[in-house]
């Protein structure tokens, strides 16, 4: 494809930002419910929790980088990504009414986990599949600025799932004032199910749209087939690449510390069970301002660089974990969130096109799939250990037994301000990181 095919559509983008869109409220309704769902109906232990959520991380950092290979190297009359994208979709809306039967059958908690594994290998299914298609169909240049906008919009997904569950979550409330907690309450409003039914068909027409309406490029003729191995040993060499990868790791370590445990955190702040309302309603504002972020870093990327715009975004980011051990209301945690997702937007806007123009200098756009599949790996790894030693973590320092919601989650926030501390002067050294735009 050259690059006056590759210029920017506004058509182009808006399909690839659905998908974000909708891939985002998959991901927004793991985050939304299934904490709360565990707690209401299995445990408290931060232990066996983390190890549950933490299936997310282990599946992520494997699926993506297998996806993204196969489609580098997978070519049929309908395209490289486009047909993996679509089995994708139907995948997650499979998961999607899956997660939401088994729950209200009352399952045991190792098919509910199986279940959300289901999940969570769906999305990861084809994220890097997705990823790849923007360079090929955007040229260098130009890419920051679609970046922002599909970042835009995948933080938009996330805001209309969290708000959506927030406001159910507390109209239910008001139906069910004597119910244990709030998802007992949705589930006696029959509401807990809208969700899932909202994301379930989401999922299934964004892929849609992206198999039957994004020209993909075609796979040149002779492009030689490299072993997986030797991709990654291709990738791992390249000091750059590794100092990118191992940033993300770090900032998505501290994001999922306080994305995975967020209601616990409140519980520790508020000191009371009916959270599930006001932990979606900090994670939509979390997403309001995140998109201010992505609005911001977009067209800052394109101007002053990489390595200064993704440092922007990490300084402003780092701010709310070095403060909020201090906080004891919830007007003091909606401050804390809203300041983050600034720096978080800025942050994931500026790095999500830098592997396709790294790639672009190097004349090795072929090579998208298995490179954002190690980029998803990258961000995917730090829920495992978040997830666990984060529970690990809460469960040494407070909390007197499994069954017991007293534990102390605002340990967190400084455990992830060190990771965010390491990485900034990771950033900087990154000198050959930013080259002149294609």
């Amino acid at each position: 494809m050259s690059n006056d095919e590759k210029r920017f559509k506004w058509s182009v983008i808006l399909g690839l930002a659905f998908l974000g869109f909708s891939m985002s409220t998959g991901w927004a309704l793991n985050k939304g419910y299934s904490f709360k769902l565990i707690e209401h109906s299995y445990t408290y232990s931060p232990l066996i929790i983390g190890s549950i959520l933490s299936l997310q991380g282990l599946i992520g950092s494997i699926v993506p980088i297998l996806s993204g290979y196969y489609s580098d190297i997978h070519s049929s009359k309908h395209g490289k990504r486009k047909p993996l994208i679509l089995v994708g979709g139907i995948l997650g809306a499979l998961a999607t009414a899956t997660i939401y039967t088994v729950y209200i059958t009352h399952a045991s908690i190792v098919v509910f986990a199986l279940a959300l594994a289901f999940f969570f290998f769906s999305l990861y299914f084809y994220s890097p599949l997705y990823r790849a298609l923007l360079p090929e169909v955007v040229q260098s240049g130009t890419r920051g600025t679609a970046s922002g906008v599909i970042t835009l919009f995948e933080w938009m997904g996330n805001l209309v799932l969290f708000g959506s569950i927030a406001f159910l979550a507390a109209k239910a409330s008001h139906l069910y004032p004597k119910a244990g907690d709030q998802i007992e309450a949705m589930m006696k409003a029959n509401y807990l199910v809208i969700p899932f039914i909202v994301v379930g068909l989401m999922l299934l027409l964004s892929a849609a749209y992206i198999y039957f309406y994004i020209k993909e490029p075609e796979k040149p003729a002779a492009q030689a087939e490299i072993s997986l191995w030797s991709y990654l040993g291709e990738i791992f060499r390249d000091r750059e690449f590794t100092n990118f990868y191992l940033v993300q790791i770090l900032f998505w370590l501290s994001f999922e510390f306080i994305a995975v445990f967020m209601f616990g955190i409140l519980r520790s702040v508020l000191n009371t069970e009916k959270v599930t309302a006001a932990g979606n309603v900090l994670m939509a504002l979390f997403n309001v301002t995140v998109l201010i972020g992505a609005i911001t870093g977009g067209p800052l990327y394109d101007r002053i660089g990489r390595r200064k715009s993704i440092l922007v975004g990490g300084v402003v980011f780092l701010v709310p974990f070095i403060i909020g051990w201090f906080v004891h209301t919830f007007s003091q945690m909606a401050i804390l969130i809203g300041l983050g997702g600034i720096g978080w937007g800025i942050f994931v806007a500026t790095s999500w096109p830098v592997i396709g123009d790294m790639l672009s200098k190097y004349q090795r756009e072929e090579l998208n799939g298995i490179y954002y599949g190690v980029f998803e790996a990258a961000k995917s790894f730090p829920v495992f250990i978040a997830a666990i030693t984060g529970g690990i973590i809460v469960y040494l320092t407070g909390g007197k037994g499994f069954t017991e919601a007293n534990f102390n989650y605002r340990i967190l926030f400084p455990v992830g301000a060190l990771f965010i501390i390491i990485a900034l002067p990771l950033i900087w050294s990154m000198k050959h990181l930013d080259v002149e735009k294609g």
